[in-house]
C-alpha cells in the first residue's frame, strides 16, 4: 500500500476517478466539498467528506490554506490535486511539502517552470526540441515587435494552458484588443496576466505524449494522443494511438518527451504537448504537469492504471515498467460530454437534468468516467463537463461504430449538451478517414449541423409523439383505478401536443394504435418501465427515455436524438401570460442568454452603439461570452454592473433602435 489516507483536493469526475484507485489499492480516501457540491457523486463515494468554508472558487477549491488545513487536522499522508483548480499550482505543492503532505505530482520547481509558457519554450529550446517562433513582453512591446510574425498569429496566456483564453488574430488592426481580452482571463484564471504571441498553423494537429517518471531518474513514454478535435480551443474527441504518427514519427516524439522529462529532473506523471503541421513536422506546445482529462485512452491500450502510478511515484517507488514493457494495444477513443449548446457556438449551458441515464457497459470495452450517476444541477460555476465517454476495440474503425453506439445510448434530459454533436460529428466521412485537424469543428460547423438536422429526422417524429402520450397516459397522476379499467371500453384519449411550434392531435384510439395527425400508427409492443418506453414499429425495436421538469415540458430521447415538447394547454397558457408581461415593457430588452457573472461592460448611457458591437462580457462555467448588439441602436438603461451575477433571461441592457 502506497498511502493509508488519501486527500483530494478537487471534484467532479476526477474525484470520482481517483476514489476509484484508491480504493482499489485498499486506501482511505477523504474529499472535500462546497455547499453546492454537498449533495455530488464525489461525496457519497468517498470514506470521508469535510466541508469547505466560502461561496465561491476562491474561498472553496482555490482556498489552498484551508485544503491543507483539512489534511493535516485528518491525518492525511497525500493529496491528489487530480487537474485544473490547485493541480499545477507551485505554491500548492510547496505549501504541501512544508506541512510534510505528499503532493501527488511533480515538485514546485518543475510546475513553476512548465506552468509559464515562455519559460517552457525557452527550456525546451535548450534541449534541442523544435519550438515555433514567438514574441514576449508586455502590450506595448508586443504590438511593437508583432510585425516580425506573419498574420495570423496565435495570442495565448503565457501562464495558462487548457485553451482558455487563446485567440487567433488575423491582422494587426484586432491585435490590441485580443492582446487585452487573454490578458484580462489570464490574470482571472491564472494569477499571471503575461501574454505571448505565437506563429500560427494554419491546419495543425495537436498529439501529446504521456510520460511518467519516478524520483530516481528513471522515465518512459506511453505513446501518443491524437487530440485535434476541438472547440473554443478545447478538446473534445482525444485518441490513442493517433491514425497520423508511424512507428518512426512516435519514436522520435516519444524520445523528445522523455529527453525534456528527465532534463528537467522531473517526477510524476506528465504530457508533453506537440503541434504538428501538415508535413509531419512537429513543435513544442508546452508540458502539463499533472494528470491529463484525456488520460483513459491511453490506459485503455496500455492496461496501465496511470493514477496507481503516480501514488506509487509520489511515495518514492521506483518505477515498475521499462520502455520495453509498454507495449500498445488496440484503438480507444475519449468523447467529452459537455453541457453547451453546439448550435449556438457551445455556449455553456448549465441548469437542471431532470433525467440522466448513461450507456450500458456490456463489457471492458465501454468506459464513463462521470461527475453524476443521478438527475442534478449543472452549475455555472464550473466546468460545463458531465462526463468522459471511452470506448476501446482492436481497430480505430471499431472503436468509432463502438462509440457512435454508446452516444445513441446516451440521454441527458434537462439542459443542453453536444451528445447528438458527438455523434454526428464522428460519423463524418472526413473524421472516419482521420482527415482532422484542430480547426475540424469550425471548418465544417455548416455540415455538422447539416448532418444534426437530418439525423433529427432519421426516426419519424410521430414515433417521439406517441411515446410520449402513452407515457401521459400512464403516469398521470389525476387518473384513478376506476379510469383505468374502464378506459379502453368506453373512449379514447386526445392529446394535444406542441413541437418546434407546431400543434400535434394525437389519438389513442387502443393501446397498441394511434393515431397522428390524420395517420393511423399500430404498434407491436409498446412497454412502460420506469422513465423508458419500447415499442417496435414496422419490424424496428425503439427505446424512447421521457422525463418532464417544473416548466411542464417533456423530454423524449431516441437514439442520440432528443426532442422537447409540451402539451398544447401549457403552451397556450405561457404563451398568454408572456404576452400579457410584455405589454408592461418597453424598448428593447438584452437578455441573460445564459446565468453568469458580468466581468465587463463596454457601453456608456446614451452611447450610440452598432450592429454586432459587444455590449458587455459574460462569465461562465469558465469561459467569456461577448453579448451582441441586435441592431443600430442608442443605450437607454443599463441595469446591471460590473461584477453582477445574474440568472439566465435576466435583463441586462435596454437599447433604442436607432
Amino acid at each position: 500500500m502506497y498511502y493509508k489516507r488519501l486527500l483530494i483536493a478537487n471534484r467532479g469526475e476526477i474525484a470520482v476517478r481517483i476514489i476509484r484507485t484508491a480504493h482499489k489499492l485498499g486506501i482511505s480516501t477523504l474529499v472535500i466539498y462546497s455547499d453546492k457540491d454537498k449533495d455530488a457523486d464525489h461525496v457519497r463515494l468517498a470514506d470521508e467528506a469535510y466541508p469547505l468554508k466560502g461561496d465561491d472558487l476562491l474561498s472553496t477549491y482555490l482556498d489552498k490554506q484551508q485544503i491543507i488545513k483539512i489534511a493535516l487536522e485528518n491525518k492525511a499522508d497525500a493529496i491528489h490535486p487530480g487537474y485544473g483548480f490547485l493541480a499545477e499550482n507551485p505554491v500548492f505543492a510547496k505549501a504541501c511539502s512544508e506541512a510534510k503532505i505528499d503532493f501527488v505530482g511533480p515538485d514546485a520547481k518543475s510546475i513553476e517552470l512548465m506552468g509559464n509558457k515562455v519559460n517552457a519554450r525557452e527550456f525546451a529550446v535548450l534541449q534541442n526540441l523544435p519550438v515555433l517562433e514567438g514574441i514576449i513582453g508586455d502590450k506595448a512591446t508586443l504590438l511593437k515587435n508583432s510585425a516580425q510574425l506573419q498574420f495570423p498569429v496565435l495570442v495565448k496566456a503565457a501562464a495558462g494552458g487548457g485553451g482558455k483564453g487563446m485567440r487567433i488574430v488575423k491582422s494587426k488592426s484586432d491585435l490590441e484588443s485580443a492582446i487585452a481580452a487573454t490578458s484580462r482571463e489570464a490574470e482571472k484564471y491564472f494569477g499571471n496576466g503575461e501574454v505571448l504571441l505565437e506563429r500560427y498553423i494554419e491546419n495543425p494537429r495537436h498529439i501529446e505524449v504521456q510520460i511518467l517518471a519516478d524520483k530516481h531518474g528513471n522515465a518512459i513514454h506511453l505513446f501518443e494522443r491524437e487530440c485535434s478535435i476541438q472547440r473554443r480551443f478545447q478538446k473534445i474527441i482525444e485518441e490513442a494511438p493517433s491514425a497520423s504518427v508511424s512507428p518512426e514519427l512516435r519514436l522520435r516524439m516519444g524520445n523528445a518527451a522523455v529527453r525534456l522529462t528527465q532534463a528537467l529532473g522531473y517526477s510524476n506523471a506528465g504530457t508533453i504537448e506537440f503541434l504538428m503541421d501538415e508535413n509531419n513536422e512537429f513543435y513544442f506546445l508546452e508540458m502539463n504537469t499533472r494528470i491529463q482529462v484525456e488520460h483513459p485512452v491511453t490506459e485503455m491500450i496500455t492496461g496501465i492504471d496511470l493514477v496507481e502510478e503516480q501514488l506509487a511515484i509520489a511515495s518514492g517507488k521506483k518505477l515498475r515498467y521499462n520502455q520495453d514493457d509498454i507495449v500498445m494495444n488496440g484503438h480507444a477513443i475519449e468523447a467529452r460530454i459537455y453541457a453547451e449548446d453546439p448550435e449556438h457556438d457551445f455556449i455553456p449551458a448549465p441548469g437542471d437534468i431532470e433525467l440522466y441515464k448513461e450507456p450500458i457497459v456490456t463489457n471492458t470495452k465501454l468506459r464513463v468516467d462521470s461527475s453524476l450517476s443521478k438527475a442534478s444541477t449543472i452549475y455555472p460555476d464550473f466546468d460545463p463537463m458531465i462526463s468522459k465517454l471511452v470506448v476501446w476495440d482492436e481497430t480505430r474503425d471499431l472503436a468509432i461504430y463502438g462509440l457512435q453506439q454508446a452516444l445513441s445510448d446516451y440521454h441527458i434530459h434537462g439542459i443542453k449538451n453536444n451528445i447528438h454533436f458527438l455523434k454526428n460529428l464522428i460519423g463524418t466521412d472526413e473524421y472516419i478517414q482521420n482527415q482532422i485537424s484542430t480547426h475540424f469543428c469550425k471548418d465544417n460547423e455548416k455540415e455538422l449541423l447539416v448532418r444534426m438536422n437530418q439525423d433529427q429526422q432519421s426516426i419519424d417524429h410521430a414515433l417521439f409523439y406517441a411515446a410520449f402520450s402513452h407515457f401521459d397516459l400512464h403516469v398521470d397522476p389525476a387518473k384513478n383505478i376506476w379510469e383505468e379499467i374502464g378506459y379502453w371500453r368506453n373512449a379514447r384519449k386526445v392529446f394535444k401536443l406542441t413541437h418546434d411550434d407546431k400543434t400535434i392531435e394525437v389519438s389513442a384510439i387502443d393501446e397498441m394504435t394511434y393515431e397522428i395527425d390524420k395517420r393511423t400508427y399500430r404498434f407491436e409492443k409498446l412497454e412502460l418501465n420506469d422513465n423508458c418506453i419500447d415499442l417496435i414499429y414496422n419490424g424496428k425495436i425503439y427505446s424512447f427515455y421521457i422525463s418532464k421538469d417544473e416548466r411542464n415540458e417533456a423530454y423524449v430521447s431516441c437514439k442520440g436524438i432528443l426532442l422537447t415538447l409540451r402539451r398544447w394547454s401549457d403552451s397556450v397558457n405561457e404563451l398568454f401570460n408572456e404576452s400579457f408581461e410584455s405589454e408592461s415593457n418597453s424598448g428593447d430588452r438584452i437578455l441573460a442568454p445564459l446565468p453568469g457573472k458580468v466581468v465587463k461592460i463596454n457601453v456608456k448611457l446614451g452611447e450610440k452603439i452598432q450592429k454586432s458591437d459587444v455590449l458587455l462580457i459574460l462569465e461562465s462555467m469558465k469561459m467569456e461570452n461577448s453579448i451582441l448588439a441586435p441592431f443600430d441602436a442608442v443605450v437607454s438603461e443599463i441595469v446591471i454592473k460590473e461584477g453582477d451575477q445574474v440568472k439566465s433571461q435576466m435583463e441586462l441592457i435596454k437599447l433604442i433602435e436607432a
